[in-house]
């Protein structure tokens, strides 16, 4: 491993349980699976361990890449690594596959011991809440007892929070990055929109497309598109494609001849050539779903009450889709509790986007405030 840089060649792990889990919807799993990859050494107190929590079309593989695939980066690969803003010479790293993915872990495309045959539509509804619970069990299997942080962008960043609220005794540090107490009545609106792209789709199949051997591509691809206008701002469009047109632009016609249609384009069947359409719709229900004020009576400074985490909360100014007025709304919730938090607001082209993004003045943050967590 070298001073800085990538962690190198790293490879994915699975963990079976065969103790069932009941999730919020009521169906219970009998036997499940989690894919998840580590970095770095776990110390010998077992203190310094590190859980990343992926966004809606995240995965386990966060960081270093596949001896046999050496393209196949990870996804936050510019933070995690040895001398990198999240340090593998101090951090023992865990990035995890959550429950309904398409990347290892029990979902959809898994087969249905009941049935032998892919759970399809039958996967039951996941909730935030349950990827905390699943995530509790591979840290008690790893030996875990708390976390030295939970990290997360999106919907990683809301799963960082739930972690504070279910699970207090279990971590130390929040760093929720690019998220939201609970979406706005938009944002759902958005993820509607690409739902229904997909299930309008003819080789959907109400979700039982794995039997006949087709997948909805067109749906996904759409779906796709429609997120990705979200993820960006529209400085960030105007610089980088403004209105310039493609060398076969001015056919008059219905083409590709903006070159943010190619871009749109381009994301849109690169994600349908391997990402699973029934994920998509989980991970998208979880995210609406998403309220942990809602038992509160909408009260989000009660819901964080019992919270025992000090917290780092970012925000960025062009992210549209979760604005930095929503991560004021949770630092005001724990301000009013008297807890210990930190917020920064990024000056940033990038939209949502931008938590992914190498930075140099947001990786600075990120490495000056875990630098000061104990190990």
């Amino acid at each position: 491993m070298s001073e800085h840089g990538s962690i190198g060649p790293v490879a994915a792990q699975h963990l079976a349980f065969a103790e069932p889990i009941t999730l919020a919807a009521g169906v219970t799993l009998p036997a499940w699976e989690l894919a998840y990859e580590t970095y770095g050494t776990l110390n010998a107190a077992r203190s310094n361990a590190v859980l990343i929590c992926h966004a809606l079309s995240g995965h386990h593989h966060v960081a270093g890449y596949y001896a046999d695939d050496p393209k196949n980066v990870g996804w936050w690969d510019n933070l995690i690594g040895p001398g990198k803003p999240l340090d593998t010479n101090r951090f023992f790293v865990v990035g995890v596959n959550n429950l309904g993915g398409c990347h290892g872990s029990t979902g959809p495309s898994s087969i249905n011991p009941a049935s032998g045959e892919p759970w399809g539509a039958d996967f039951p509804v996941v909730t935030v809440g349950d990827w905390v619970r699943a995530q509790a069990k591979l840290a008690d299997a790893l030996g875990i007892a708390a976390w030295a942080a939970v990290i997360g962008g999106s919907l990683g960043g809301m799963q960082a929070l739930q972690w504070t609220i279910d699970q207090p005794e279990r971590i130390r540090h929040a760093l929720v990055i690019a998220a939201a107490p609970r979406l706005t009545a938009e944002n759902i609106a958005f993820n509607d929109v690409a739902r229904q792209a997909i299930i309008t789709d003819p080789e959907f199949h109400g979700g039982n497309f794995y039997r006949h051997k087709v997948r909805p591509t067109r749906g996904l691809r759409l779906a796709r598109m429609l997120g990705h206008i979200t993820y960006l701002s529209d400085d960030q469009m105007a610089e980088k494609f403004g209105r310039k047109r493609r060398p076969s632009a001015g056919s008059y016609g219905f083409g590709v001849e903006f070159e943010i249609e190619s871009y749109l384009r381009y994301q849109g069947d690169k994600f349908a050539g391997w990402f699973d359409a029934n994920t998509y719709l989980l991970m998208t229900k979880a995210l609406d779903y998403f309220d942990p004020a809602e038992s509160c009576d909408g009260n989000l400074a009660a819901a964080l009450a019992g919270a025992h985490a000090k917290f780092l909360v970012v925000a960025f100014t062009t992210d549209w889709r979760f604005s930095p007025a929503r991560s004021r709304e949770i630092v005001n919730a724990l301000v009013k509790n008297k807890h210990d938090v930190s917020y920064i607001e990024i000056t940033s082209p990038h939209g949502h986007d931008a938590f992914l993004m190498d930075d140099h003045y947001y990786h600075a943050v990120l490495a000056a405030y875990l630098r000061n967590i104990e190990t």
